[in-house]
């Protein structure tokens, strides 16, 4: 099994590992190239979102800077808005539904890592370096019709339903239901949205 694939299936994998590597430097270049695109040169962003995204529907309106891990795990649905300063850490699947609309500073991340110092990094090795640390993923789906406030943090593994409005500043530890408003930290449902 590859890193990648070991990524993608959630267990430990190396992120020193030269395919990985490869394609987040390669992400790391579009999306530099994205956010100093010009405003108003819409078929340039749709080129380098191409590129970038693993897939995306038709309308996406991503506001610079946004920024990525790898670029490539992250699959948008129709009519799509991200605001400013998003950031799609996308070690795993991020899957966003038609009619998103995310605010200011959102951050969704897919990767965490060992709690122990030791399964993170393992030994020092003898010249006194160490290598890259040990990582795991979980996907983060997001339904249709779906709002989140500015600076919500989704965490990986969680699923948000369909018509669920985020609180700004929740931090989204649990999966969500369909059809409800949500805030906090931690992020608890608060009531049902018609």
């Amino acid at each position: 099994m590859t890193e990648r694939e070991k990524m993608l299936a959630g267990e430990l994998y190396d992120c020193g590992d030269a395919e990985l590597l490869a394609q987040w430097h390669l992400a790391k270049d579009l999306m530099r190239e994205y956010n100093c695109t010009r405003s108003d040169d819409l078929s340039a962003k749709e080129r380098i979102l191409d590129r970038l995204l693993g897939g995306h529907g038709r309308s996406v309106w991503i506001t610079p800077p946004f920024y990525v891990d790898y670029g490539c795990n992250i699959f948008l649905g129709d009519h799509c808005e991200i605001n400013m300063n998003c950031t799609f850490q996308d070690d795993n699947r991020i899957v966003i539904g038609d009619r998103a609309l995310i605010a200011p500073n959102v951050q969704i991340y897919t990767a965490f890592h060992p709690t122990s110092a030791r399964e993170r990094f393992g030994p020092v090795r003898e010249d006194g370096t160490f290598s890259f640390c040990k990582t795991r993923t979980a996907p983060v789906v997001i339904g249709n019709d779906v709002w989140i406030g500015g600076g919500a943090i989704l965490l990986p593994g969680v699923t948000i339903g369909n018509n669920v409005v985020i609180g700004a500043g929740s931090v989204v530890t649990r999966s969500l239901p369909d059809n409800v408003i949500a805030f906090g930290s931690p992020c608890r449902v608060v009531r049902p949205n018609a």
